[in-house]
């Protein structure tokens, strides 16, 4: 079982390899703010010793230096001296608050770089029958636009709270060695701002993860919506998707507008505050101007302090809203991570597979499903070709399934051995590196035709692609397009016909070389005539492969060695297609259904009957 991670654990993970980078930022931002900071004293030196007649009130070293080159008239003839030194810690301040971005984005992009492509490897080492529970927009969503927050929140936010730790704590150091009363009155309101983010940061913690759940739900809708364009074209639904696509774009509007009031009161509190807080500095320091206790200078360096605190503490409060939102990004990542990866059994083995396949007394159900196996024993003999004939729902393809291993056979539910062993006691990747199979629903890369292809093995020669789609009946059909086996299938193959994919698929397949072929419905859209041509150049071609045909097409299946029936999750019949025809049931049910005048044509031609 996968131990489950903190947000702290992740955070410490994904860090490896960058945590010099952060330390540099760190380093740089604190000289940053040191330089700022030194900018206001020079002004103060300036106004009330350069200009005015007050004593220096600077470190003895320094006063004894300023001496030594002249003093306060020397300054007062030499003005160039102060514009220098102003200008050197301007300098001082930007060189350093470029270094500390430089690194700061070097260390968050190396962050989420790592957290990227954890993320991606985790997701497609997870079970099959994880995929199937969940939405595949909603997965995206927590891969793209969650990891776009925590991104943010890295590169941006939690550098700025170390940036303003360091300045509120500076600025209040000099701010009290130069005025103590005004200096409380300044602190008195960083707790009030902390006091009302610390309010707002459930609050907009929960409608974030509301907004962002709902935005998920829109974008797997819409990634259903486009992946299904030609069913909703084919049955005129255009309107009725439509009319869903904005109430759910309404619902995910509302929510967010919902946490745009929240965030506009919270900057509208903040602002009062933080104008309050200026008003009352500036008052105050008058004040203490008048009556002595501050000079002019002193006046006009505090007032740069407090301005300089008031953003810093207000960034401090809107980061700490925005941790809630990157508090529940990395929830909704962490979601993901702790659910446990497909495991190899200790000591899996790569046994060969061009051996018997034995099913043995199979039962298995669906999480919260009823029974759809029931009971099921067969053996497949090596290197023969095997069918299998059910209505919907029998288990036909579950069978497969199993056999692939995208599910695993429940303890006491049977077993399924290849050559006599277990192939839960082989390794998953040597299963189902020998074991190609071809759906009735085909997914094609949005890439060429070779390129699809050539998927299993992406150095072949185009010869050999050649090769391979001859012997799946398709390359007349690519031959026809203009740019032939460069032709852009489009997403999902959209530009091809249903009988193009599963042929073009089945090319991809046969280019595997797999001990083991699976077909499951896969000639289900060409006509009889394809059909027959492909099983033909496949008995030539396949050597000494175990074929299995899954298939609701008697033609499909009469040339199998062995044929089973499956109703209701039990094995019906058994045997070969003149043994099935020549006695009740299923099987002859179906094939006297089937068998039209072209198909009986097509089936006493071939036959030479």
């Amino acid at each position: 079982m996968k131990k489950k991670q903190d947000i702290m654990q992740l955070i410490h993970t994904f860090s490896k390899g960058s945590i010099v980078f952060f330390v540099i930022a760190v380093i740089a931002s604190l000289l940053d703010v040191i330089f700022n900071a030194m900018m206001p004293q020079a002004i103060r030196i300036t106004v009330d010793s350069v200009i005015g007649d007050e004593a220096f009130q600077l470190p003895k070293p320094m006063v004894a230096l300023l001496e030594q080159v002249g003093g306060q008239s020397y300054l007062r003839s030499h003005l160039w001296i102060i514009v220098i030194v102003v200008a050197l810690l301007a300098l001082g301040s930007g060189v350093f608050h470029y270094i500390c971005r430089m690194y700061i984005s070097k260390a968050s992009e190396g962050f989420i770089k790592r957290m990227r492509d954890t993320l991606y490897a985790h997701v497609q080492n997870l079970p099959f029958s994880w995929h199937m529970k969940h939405q595949t927009g909603d997965i995206i969503q927590r891969c793209t636009s969650d990891v776009e927050v925590i991104r943010n929140f890295v590169s941006t936010q939690m550098l700025e709270v170390v940036h303003t730790i360091f300045l509120i704590v500076f600025s209040l150091v000099i701010m009290f060695s130069m005025n103590i009363k005004m200096s409380f009155v300044a602190l008195a309101f960083i707790p009030v701002v902390f006091a009302y983010s610390g309010l707002f940061y459930n609050k907009i913690a929960k409608r974030y993860l509301a907004a962002d759940e709902a935005e998920g739900a829109l974008s797997a809708m819409t990634q259903e919506n486009l992946t299904g364009v030609r069913v909703v074209r084919a049955f005129g639904r255009e309107r009725f998707e439509i009319d869903r696509f904005d109430q759910k774009n309404n619902t995910c509007a509302n929510l967010w507008i919902k946490m745009g009031n929240l965030t506009s009161c919270y900057w509208g509190i903040g602002d009062l505050i933080t104008g309050l807080q200026v008003v009352t500095i500036v008052v105050l320091g008058v004040i203490e101007a008048v009556q002595g206790d501050l000079s002019l200078g002193g006046f006009m360096a505090f007032v740069y302090y407090n301005s300089s605190l008031i953003w810093p503490i207000r960034s401090l409060g809107r980061v700490l809203a925005d941790m809630s939102k990157a508090n529940v990004s990395f929830k909704r990542i962490n979601y993901i991570l702790d659910q446990a990866e497909e495991q190899d059994c200790d000591h899996a083995i790569e046994s060969p597979m061009n051996q018997d396949i034995c099913f043995k007394h199979i039962n298995f159900q669906y999480e919260g499903l009823k029974p759809i196996l029931k009971d099921i024993d067969f053996t497949i003999p090596a290197g023969t070709t095997f069918g299998i004939l059910g209505g919907t729902g029998s288990g036909k393809s579950t069978l497969m399934q199993l056999l692939n291993r995208l599910y695993d056979l429940p303890e006491g539910c049977g077993e399924i051995t290849v050559g006599g062993v277990n192939i839960n006691q082989m390794k998953r990747s040597w299963v189902r590196s020998q074991i190609g199979m071809v759906l009735q629903e085909p997914f094609l890369y949005s890439k060429t035709i070779r390129e699809n292809i050539a998927a299993v093995r992406p150095q072949v020669s185009l010869h050999e692609v050649q090769n391979m789609a001859k012997i799946a009946c398709v390359d007349e059909a690519i031959g026809e397009f203009a740019k032939g086996y460069d032709t852009l299938v489009g997403e999902r193959g959209v530009t091809l016909s249903g009988g193009q994919k599963q042929r073009v698929a089945i090319a991809r397949m046969l280019l595997q070389q797999a001990p083991i072929m699976i077909f499951d419905d896969s000639l289900s859209a060409v006509d009889s005539e394809t059909d027959y041509k492909i099983r033909e150049a496949l008995k030539n071609s396949l050597g000494n492969s175990t074929v299995i045909l899954i298939a609701h097409r008697i033609t499909t299946l009469m040339s199998a060695d062995m044929i089973m029936v499956l109703d209701d999750g039990k094995i019906s019949q058994m045997g070969t297609h003149e043994q099935l025809i020549s006695q009740k049931g299923i099987y002859k049910e179906i094939y006297d259904i089937q068998m039209s005048s072209s198909d009986h044509l097509l089936t006493e031609e071939k036959e030479g009957i």
